[in-house]
């Protein structure tokens, strides 16, 4: 039986991993392809990319997180280089998103549509960060209002605190 559950998380982890690189790259691809063409003035340009780059740093990490923890799933805890590389992650993160919101604010496009969609990017990019290393927000469509509110820690943090415990010798 856990071999089984072992196969249905591998297969789980492999979907959630392969689906925030595809997010990452169409991110990216909408921005370079469609947003950035659009965009008449350096400035704005700047404000795009201060508010995608953390964006794609967290969906890249998350990403990686996933198809990395495919090899210690019901195995054994997250290996600690693994654990201190996103420990370190987490701390350039907000560093990221923070200079991002700075990038956005003094760079804001004057245009409404450019404007929001820059602010929503970067949004999204904090709601991503929190997911993963503060609270779980993402449930399915049909749980989400009655499981958001339990406030989970999201599966990357249980795996960083499993892997700082001790092993126990029971």
């Amino acid at each position: 039986m856990r071999a089984t559950r072992r196969e249905a998380l591998r297969r789980r982890y492999l979907s959630l991993g392969l689906g925030e690189l595809a997010a990452a790259s169409v991110f990216l691809t909408i921005a370079l392809t469609m947003a950035l063409p659009r965009l008449d003035h350096g400035q704005d340009r700047l404000a795009l990319w201060s508010a995608l780059v953390p964006l794609l740093f967290v969906l890249v990490q998350a990403g990686a997180y996933w198809l990395m923890a495919r090899s210690w799933v019901e195995r054994h805890p997250m290996p600690a280089p693994v654990r201190a590389g996103y420990r370190a992650f987490r701390i350039a993160n907000i560093a990221l998103l923070g200079g991002g919101l700075a990038g956005v604010i003094v760079w804001l496009p004057d245009g409404v549509a450019a404007g929001v969609a820059v602010v929503a990017v970067w949004l999204f990019g904090v709601i991503e960060f929190v997911n993963y290393y503060v609270v779980r927000l993402s449930y399915p469509a049909r749980r989400w209002l009655s499981t958001v509110g339990q406030r989970r820690t999201p599966r990357l943090v249980r795996d960083m605190n499993a892997a700082a415990r001790p092993p126990s010798t029971s």
